[in-house]
Order: structure tokens, then sequence, then C-alpha cells
């Protein structure tokens, strides 16, 4: 049975730090690309941050309004993937969803059901 599921969420303060957290079983997490989208009422998801399935650094890509504030990585040994958000600002205030991708002969696609972050003082 494929899981994601997503942790860390909370309420901070603009200017904090929080890291989130995703622990997939179920499927072969290594061979998956991995996401952070998140979306607010109201709004389309958006992607927040991806990092391919034998990426680093420099195969990470991340939306322009997060950029140099949020960190995404992943640890294959632990079959989790992380999200560290500083620098907060009330407009990361969203649900946060984990997401896994794998394109074969067929797309392989598996969403978490998603933690809340609110950013407010």
């Amino acid at each position: 049975q494929v899981q994601l599921v997503e942790s860390g969420g909370g309420l901070v303060q603009p200017g904090g730090s929080l890291r989130l957290s995703c622990a997939a079983s179920g499927f072969s997490f290594s061979l998956y690309d991995m996401s952070w989208y998140r979306q607010v009422p109201g709004k389309e998801r958006e992607l927040v941050a991806r990092m391919p399935s034998g990426g680093g650094p420099i195969t990470t890509n991340y939306a322009d309004s997060v950029k140099g504030r949020f960190t995404i990585s992943r640890d294959n040994a632990k079959n989790t993937m992380y999200l560290q958000m500083n620098s907060v600002k009330p407009d990361d205030t969203a649900v946060y969803y984990c997401h896994a991708l794998r394109r074969l002969w067929s797309v392989y696609e598996y969403w978490g059901q998603g933690t809340q972050v609110t950013v407010s003082s």
C-alpha cells in the first residue's frame, strides 16, 4: 500500500523556521521525482520545490517565491523527503503536499494528505 505522510506543519511566526517531512512507503522511493506543492483555499495547487530521483542541489528547482528561503532534500535510505523553510512569510501560509512521480510507459503518481502551515504573529 502506497503512503506519503507529511508531518511538521503548524503555526510559526513571520521570520521563523519550520521543517516539513514526508515519509514514503509502498513504492521504490529512490526512483521517484519528489516534490512539495502547496495550496490555499480558492487557488490552484502550486509547485514549491522539486528534486529529481537522482537529484542533488544542481538539479533541484524552486518556485521564485521561495528561492533562497526554502531547501528541499531527501534521504533515500530513510525513504523520506524534507522541506526546510526559513524566513517564512504570511504568504507561505498554505496546506503543503508531498508528491511522488515516475514516468515510464505509464505515469505513476502519488500524493500525501497534506499538512497545514500557518505563518502569523
